[in-house]
C-alpha cells in the first residue's frame, strides 16, 4: 500500500462522492472508481455503499479510514520533524483562514513568507472559522486564523489581534441620515437598534459573524428584518453596496469603495480577538511558528481601513 492510496481512501469518505473526490485529487473519475474497485477486492470486503447520491463508508470502512487518516497524520508529522532537522530547507506549511479574512491581508504574508522561505510551500486551506477548528481538531491544519471566541481548541490558541465588526451600508442608504459623528473623527456611528429599522443581510448561523451578530440582537432584545439569512460575509458586503440592506462585516476586510461607508456599532463600538491556532496536542512545526511570526508582523505592520 502506497501513501497516495491512503490520501485517496480519506478524499473518498469526506467527499462522500467519487467525482468530487478525483476533482479534488485532480484525476479522473473512472482512474478513481477503478481503484476503489481494485483495492475493495484486495481487502475482500466493501469499504463503501453505492448510493444514488454517492458513496457512505460502512463500518468496517470508517474503522479502516479513520486508521488511514492516523497513518498521514503521522507521516506529516514525521515529515514536518525532519524539515525541522533541515532548517526549513524545503517543506509544507497548511495554513486555514477563512477567504473573507484572507482576501486582504493573506497574499502580503504568502509573499514575505516566501522571500523568507523559498522552499518551503504554503498550503491555504480556506473556511470559516468554526469549520477551520474542526479542521485543527481533524489535524488536517498546521495553523489558523481564525475569529474568537473558539469552542474547541481554547488552549492551542493565542491573540493576533483585536477586530472590530462594523455595519456597512451603501452611502445613499436612508440609515446615513441619522448617523452620528464620532468626536474628532470623519467617522461614523449607529446604534443596533437604530439600524435594526432596516432590512439586514445576516451570515450564516455557522459562521462567527453570523451567530455573534445575531448574539447582539438577542441581547439588546431586538428583532430585525431580513431576506437574506445565509449569505457570504463577502457577498453581504456587495450586497450592501447595491442598497439592498445593511451588512455585518470586520474592519481587518474592510476595503474603500466609493459607495459604501462603515459605520461603528454604538458609540464605543463592538469588538472580538483574532486568534492564532495550532491543533491541540500536536507537534507545532518549526515552519508554521515561522510563519506565525510573518502573520504577526503583517498584522501590528499593515493599518487597517481607518475607522477612529
Amino acid at each position: 500500500m502506497e501513501m497516495k492510496e491512503l490520501v485517496y481512501l480519506v478524499t473518498l469518505a469526506e467527499e462522500e462522492s467519487i467525482s468530487r473526490a478525483a476533482e479534488r485529487l485532480y484525476m479522473a473519475q473512472s482512474s478513481l472508481s477503478q481503484f476503489l474497485h481494485q483495492f475493495e477486492a484486495e481487502l475482500g470486503t466493501k469499504l463503501f455503499v453505492r448510493t444514488s447520491k454517492g458513496i457512505t463508508p460502512t463500518y468496517s470502512g470508517k474503522c479502516f479510514i479513520e486508521h488511514a487518516g492516523e497513518i498521514l497524520r503521522d507521516y506529516q508529522k514525521a515529515k514536518n520533524e525532519l524539515w525541522d532537522n533541515e532548517n526549513l530547507a524545503a517543506g509544507k506549511v497548511v495554513l486555514g483562514i477563512s477567504s473573507f479574512r484572507g482576501r486582504r491581508m493573506l497574499p502580503k504574508v504568502l509573499k514575505q513568507f516566501q522571500e523568507i522561505y523559498p522552499n518551503v510551500k504554503v498550503q491555504v486551506v480556506e473556511a470559516h472559522s468554526m469549520r477551520l477548528e474542526e479542521l485543527l481538531l481533524d489535524g488536517k491544519l498546521d495553523i489558523a486564523i481564525i475569529a474568537m471566541p473558539v469552542s474547541k481548541i481554547k488552549n492551542s490558541v493565542e491573540i493576533l489581534k483585536k477586530d472590530e465588526i462594523l455595519l456597512a451600508v451603501n452611502k445613499e442608504h436612508p440609515v446615513t441620515k441619522i448617523m452620528h459623528p464620532l468626536e474628532d473623527s470623519d467617522n461614523y456611528w449607529i446604534s443596533l437598534k437604530e439600524a435594526s429599522e432596516y432590512k439586514m443581510i445576516m451570515s450564516g448561523y455557522d459562521t462567527i459573524l453570523g451567530s455573534f451578530s445575531r448574539k447582539m440582537f438577542t441581547e439588546q432584545k431586538l428583532k430585525y428584518q431580513s431576506d437574506h439569512n445565509d449569505i457570504s460575509a463577502a457577498m453581504a458586503v456587495s450586497m450592501a453596496r447595491e442598497g439592498l440592506g445593511i451588512a455585518f462585516t470586520y474592519q481587518s476586510c474592510a476595503e474603500e469603495y466609493e459607495d459604501i461607508r462603515y459605520l461603528r456599532i454604538g458609540k464605543k463600538g463592538v469588538f472580538l480577538d483574532l486568534g492564532i491556532a495550532y491543533p491541540a496536542d500536536e507537534y507545532q512545526s518549526k515552519g508554521a511558528k515561522e510563519l506565525e511570526k510573518v502573520i504577526r508582523e503583517v498584522y501590528n505592520n499593515n493599518e487597517y481601513f481607518a475607522l477612529a
